[in-house]
């Protein structure tokens, strides 16, 4: 499974890099915990919204800590679903609003 950490995913964003964004948080903890930017799926939305992920650019998935979208990832392999274009973000949000 591929990984990224927060400070190359801000350094991506910050020299215009085309990077697809994917929030599996559910909605409460947007509104508590600030937001990164990017596509809100939550994690249970996420194998009907599947053709919303892009093939052409990086996708890099966060929740609050990595847990739940390595978890994602994870199932995404196990169905055959998962690309190498995905990145789990370390640390999540909380990492993030480290920087």
């Amino acid at each position: 499974m591929n990984h990224i950490d927060v400070l190359k995913l801000k350094s991506m964003l910050d020299s215009g890099e085309d990077v697809q964004i994917i929030d599996i948080r559910e909605d409460y903890e947007l509104e508590t915990e600030g937001k990164i930017g990017g596509l809100h799926i939550p994690m249970g939305e996420l194998m009907g919204r599947i053709d919303q992920l892009r093939e052409d650019v990086p996708v890099v998935f966060h929740c609050r800590s990595g847990k739940r979208s390595e978890n994602m990832l994870n199932f995404l392999k196990m169905k055959n679903l998962y690309a190498d274009n995905y990145f789990n973000l370390i640390g999540g949000i909380n990492a993030w609003k480290q920087l």
